[in-house]
Order: C-alpha cells, then sequence, then structure tokens
C-alpha cells in the first residue's frame, strides 16, 4: 500500500471503528503525502455557528444579518484553531490549495472577507483538524478502519451535513445499511 495519495479523497469510517472521535464520520483529506496526512471531519457540527464564532473572534459584519452556518468539528488535533474550507481557492493570507476547486484556509482574512460577505462561494468552517503520521493512514486501510473514495465538492458544499456519509458512500454504490461490522481479508 505505498505510494498511495488520498489528497482530494474521502476517508468514510468503518462501522466497526472504535475510536468515538471517528465513529460514523467522512473526513476530506487536504494534504497527504510523505510526511503525513491532514483532514477535516465534514459531518460533525458543533453547537457553535459562524456568527458567535465571529463575535468571539471580534470580527464585526458589515451584513447586519451574516449567513448562519454551523462550525464543525474538525478533528481532535488543534481543536482552538480554526480552518475554512472552501470554494474556489482564491488568494488568502496562508492557504493550503488542496486542488484547482478546494482551499484550506488559517488566516482570519478569510473570515473577515466572509462576515461582510466577500469570502468564497462556498464553505465549511471547522475547529480541529484530523492529523496521521507517516504511513498511518496505510496501516488503518489495511486494518479495514476506512473506506476511500475520490472526494466529490458537491457533497461537501452542497449537501445537509447529516446526508454526507450516505452521499458519499453512494459514490462507491454502497448504502451504509449494507456495511457490516465484522472484519475481514479476501
Amino acid at each position: 500500500m505505498q505510494n498511495v495519495n488520498l489528497t482530494h479523497h474521502f476517508l468514510i469510517a468503518m462501522p466497526s471503528m472504535a475510536d468515538s472521535v471517528f465513529a460514523k464520520t467522512i473526513t476530506y483529506v487536504c494534504e497527504h503525502n510523505e510526511h503525513g496526512a491532514l483532514g477535516l471531519v465534514i459531518n460533525r457540527p458543533t453547537d457553535l455557528t459562524l456568527v458567535s464564532l465571529l463575535k468571539q473572534l471580534d470580527i464585526s459584519s458589515a451584513d447586519a444579518t451574516p449567513k448562519e452556518m454551523p462550525v464543525f468539528f474538525g478533528g481532535p488535533v488543534q481543536i482552538d484553531c480554526g480552518f475554512v474550507l472552501h470554494h474556489p481557492v482564491g488568494k488568502w493570507q496562508s492557504t493550503l490549495t488542496v486542488n484547482n476547486e478546494v482551499g484550506l484556509t488559517t488566516s482570519l482574512d478569510i473570515l473577515q472577507a466572509m462576515a461582510n460577505s466577500e469570502g468564497p462561494a462556498q464553505t465549511l468552517v471547522a475547529l480541529g483538524y484530523s492529523g496521521w503520521a507517516p504511513g498511518q493512514i496505510e496501516q488503518e486501510l489495511a486494518q479495514n478502519a476506512w473506506l476511500t473514495v475520490p472526494a466529490s465538492t458537491s457533497v461537501i458544499f452542497d449537501v445537509s451535513s447529516e446526508k454526507r456519509l450516505p452521499a458519499a458512500l453512494q459514490l462507491l454504490g454502497i448504502d451504509f445499511s449494507n456495511l457490516s461490522n465484522e472484519v475481514g481479508h479476501a
């Protein structure tokens, strides 16, 4: 399983996932290389909203009613840091370009632009990220912890959070209820 690159793929937690942090999650992999991997869980909204986050950060909004949207739990690493997954990529102070369509930005300028209705057309805001050491995802795949599928930006940005997991599985032609908790190798 060497030389696999899961950048711009979904990691879909198998029903047997023992780690409660990732049980029933879909994670978008933003970067995967010889140094490890970084991704965001995209189907676990928190009670925090973007409006509340902007207030906490003292970012004022020129728009009287900024877009109300949930902030997601992106993963267990650096849960006090914000990450904005967005389309189009644009030019922000600190952006990891995932591909031609998607960027991951950690700088405040994107949140300020969003507060003023000048941000990217499509966004997902998360606190924390999911990270893996070199070879760790490959090891977890060998243990049947995840299914993988090339990502679809429409699943990230156009599908409601509670429907993202089934939508990602549909990309594989699988119904979640048909997945087994049993692990085996052919």
